[in-house]
Order: C-alpha cells, then sequence, then structure tokens
C-alpha cells in the first residue's frame, strides 16, 4: 500500500487556473442545460435567485472591503462592480458623470458566456442577473431613489452589457428599480480616470486566488439554486448531466494546466486529490493494488450552505466523473462514504 497527500504547495497557481476553468465552464453550461432543456423562463429563475443570494452576500461587505462605502450610493455601486469584477478576470468599464449617475460597462466577450455560448443565452437570462443584483442595491443600502437603467445588452446584439447606477429625487417603486433605456450610449471609458486596486494589497498570487474563488462562488450558489428551483429530480439531473459533459470538455485542458495526469486510475486520484487542494479541501490519496482511494474530510465550495439536498453533492460529483471518463472511459469511480449522509469524511475509489 502506498499513500500519499494531495496538498498542494502553498501557491499552487496551476491547480488555481484547472479549478477556475472548470467552474467557469461549469456555471456557463448549467445556464444553457437549464436554458435549452427547461425553457427560459426557469434558467431566468435560476440565474436571478443565483445573483440575488450573490448579490445579499457579498454586495455589503465587498464595498466596506474595497473601500467604497463612503462615496455617494451611485458611484459607490458602479465602482464596485468594476473593482470587483476587475479582480475576477471580468473585462469591465466604469464612467463617472456625477455624484448621482454613474456607468458600469461590459464590452465583449463577457466572461461568464465564454466562446460561442452567448449565442444560446436568451434575454430574459441576461435581465435577471441585473434584477437580482443591480436593481437590489438601493434597497440592501436603505436608498429607495437608487436604481439602475440598462442601456445595451450583448445578448441582444449590442457592444457590450452597459448602464448606469441613477439616484432619482424621488423614491422609486419596485418595479422602478431596473429600467431599460436602449436609446442612451455609454460615454467613452478613461482609464486614466478609473479608480484603481492599490497594487501592494493584490500581489499575482493572490489575484490567481481570487479569480479561483470568484468562479466557485458562482457554483456554491446556482447549483443549490437549480434544485431549489425545479426539484431534486429534475434539476439535480440537469445539473449533473451538464457537470459531467463539462468535466469530459474540460479536461484536457485541465491536464494541460496540471503538467499533466498520470496513467489510469492511479493517474486520475492524484490529479483529483491535487484539484481538491487547490479549492482549498484536504485530500489523502491512498493507494492499494489497482484501486485508488481519495479521503476527503471538507467541501469548501458548499461549507456556506446548510440543509442541502443531497442531489446537489450527486451533481456536482459528475464534474469528476466526467474527467475520469476523459482521462480513460474504463475508470470507474465510485463514492463509498459521504459526511452529507453522517460518514466522517467524502471517499471516492478509482479502479
Amino acid at each position: 500500500m502506498s499513500q500519499g497527500s494531495g496538498s498542494t504547495t502553498k501557491d499552487d497557481v496551476a491547480a488555481y487556473r484547472a479549478i477556475e476553468l472548470i467552474y467557469h465552464s461549469y456555471l456557463t453550461g448549467l445556464i444553457l442545460m437549464i436554458s435549452s432543456r427547461a425553457g427560459a423562463a426557469r434558467a431566468a429563475d435560476v440565474v436571478f435567485r443565483t445573483f440575488r443570494r450573490q448579490q445579499l452576500a457579498r454586495f455589503v461587505p465587498g464595498l466596506k472591503k474595497l473601500g467604497l462605502d463612503h462615496l455617494p450610493h451611485a458611484v459607490a455601486c458602479a465602482q464596485y462592480h468594476y473593482l470587483s469584477n476587475q479582480v475576477g478576470g471580468v473585462k469591465v468599464e466604469y464612467v463617472y458623470e456625477s455624484d448621482r449617475k454613474a456607468w458600469v460597462r461590459y464590452p465583449p466577450p463577457r466572461w461568464i458566456w465564454s466562446g460561442t455560448a452567448i449565442c444560446g443565452i436568451p434575454s430574459e437570462v441576461s435581465r435577471a442577473m441585473l434584477r437580482g443584483w443591480h436593481a437590489n442595491n438601493g434597497v440592501v443600502l436603505g436608498n429607495p431613489r437608487l436604481g439602475f437603467v440598462c442601456t445595451g445588452q450583448t445578448v441582444d446584439g449590442q457592444p457590450g452589457l452597459e448602464g448606469y447606477y441613477k439616484e432619482w429625487d424621488h423614491d422609486l417603486a419596485p418595479e422602478e428599480r431596473l429600467q431599460f433605456s436602449p436609446g442612451e450610449v455609454c460615454p467613452p471609458f478613461r482609464a486614466d480616470l478609473a479608480p484603481r486596486l492599490p497594487e501592494n494589497d493584490w500581489p499575482e498570487a493572490r489575484l490567481q486566488k481570487v479569480l479561483r474563488n470568484y468562479a466557485m462562488e458562482y457554483i456554491t450558489s446556482i447549483v443549490p439554486e437549480t434544485i431549489a428551483v425545479l426539484g431534486p429530480e429534475a434539476g439535480g439531473h440537469l445539473a449533473g448531466a451538464a457537470a459531467r459533459l463539462v468535466g469530459m470538455h474540460t479536461f484536457d485542458e485541465v491536464g494541460a494546466l496540471l503538467g499533466g495526469v498520470g496513467a489510469g486510475a492511479a493517474g486520475f486520484a492524484a490529479a483529483f486529490a491535487r484539484l481538491a487542494a487547490g479549492q482549498g479541501d484536504d485530500a489523502e490519496v491512498l493507494t492499494e493494488g489497482a484501486i485508488s482511494t481519495v479521503r476527503q474530510t471538507s467541501w469548501r465550495l458548499m461549507q456556506e450552505r446548510e440543509a442541502l439536498s443531497s442531489a446537489v453533492f450527486d451533481a456536482w460529483n459528475e464534474l469528476w466523473v466526467g474527467a475520469a471518463l476523459a482521462h480513460d472511459r474504463f475508470v470507474r469511480v465510485d463514492v463509498t462514504e459521504r459526511r452529507d449522509r453522517g460518514d466522517p469524511y467524502w471517499c471516492w475509489q478509482f479502479r
């Protein structure tokens, strides 16, 4: 019997990049899967709930962390999107117009709809992102006069998702918090006038971790929300089907990022444990004969979510089933123990 740890070095940048790729692809793929199989309305509901959950959990703490909480609300909101998305590797622009009006623009290519995926995204799914997040900033800031006006959507053929935060002279009704004005155009972006992150506080290694975390947080939200909207059976099936396809189709690139994956079950188990460590989890590899076992006591991806349906784990696990099938279609993956069912750890066997 041989035993080894799946732990990475303090900053395993290759593993961070591989995890960011996997979860970024899963986010896009799952939304496409729901849109094409369950319909645009259901997909929009899932996306709305995903972005609303992200907004409630991250927006106000993020304002404080970025040092924006002292700014006028319209400006603070636009600068938040500019800085936080820039850290996450998203192409984004910011334009100040006044203390009560500030623009944010996401030019193509859109991060969330990588490659040709944008061709399969319904307009209402893109609007659901804005309803979930941008329309609710005034609510959480206690400013009923603050709303967002969308002036263009990439999915509709415009050269970017853009709009502005505006503070009106009157309180807005709920349906007025998100408005559409396609005739308006965002002014030109000037990088020299835009806010900047303090470089000393954001070294390269930290930024790579942030890219990983940025993609992971979307999966933390969207998989449980998919199952909440569609139910454990239908939602779990679609989330799992998307995961398996993404696992298969990203594996070559993941393997290249990791510097190669060893042959057979043992090689895949070692890569699997390294990816687990790249997510911030503990992972231990034990090999005996033709069977390689990986044990893991933490699940950082879902540590903030309570009372999860078992369908969440089942769906997520299909990422690794798909990856194993791409690596060697004869490798068998069995989950033999699960912490979400009372066991002391999660245990996978690869043979």
